[in-house]
């Protein structure tokens, strides 16, 4: 159980620290630093929230109290939906990592919806500075890959 519990956060972290990372200057800093480990216990998810990921979009993209008011329930019904799926044990690792996708590029739609076009670009930029980052990291998580 406790490696499943591991596997859990570690796909929670992989596709909301998406979102997360590099919201408040963290991109730069996560081409340099692995990510964290998932913590034991009944830690949580390490600022991975929905209340943590808007507090850094409203940083990095300067969000109004509106804007704000509607983006946090999409980054709750993004993190509710990614649980239920890691509950779901019936789907095989290649169907769940192409649900996971799909609940990410439906949560990314929304929230550009709310942008306006220059907080749009932000927006953008840093999803493909994160989705780069992503890629570069190894299959479980590991280390980065070596930049040349």
């Amino acid at each position: 159980m406790p490696i499943k519990r591991m596997r859990i956060k570690f796909y929670t972290l992989a596709l909301t620290g998406l979102l997360t990372l590099g919201m408040a200057g963290g991109a730069a800093m996560a081409q340099d630093t692995p990510a964290p480990p998932p913590q034991q216990g009944g830690g949580g998810h390490r600022g991975m929230d929905p209340d943590a990921q808007l507090k850094h979009m409203t940083k990095a993209l300067d969000l109004t109290a509106d804007q704000q008011t509607q983006i946090k329930p999409i980054l709750e019904s993004q993190q509710q939906q990614m649980m239920a799926l890691h509950e779901d044990q019936s789907m095989s690792r290649d169907d769940r990592f192409a649900k996971m996708k799909a609940i990410h590029e439906d949560t990314r739609g929304k929230i550009e919806a709310v942008l306006n076009d220059t907080q749009k670009q932000k927006y953008e930029a840093m999803q493909e500075r994160m989705q780069e980052h992503m890629h570069g990291r190894g299959q479980g998580g590991q280390e980065p890959a070596p930049q040349q």
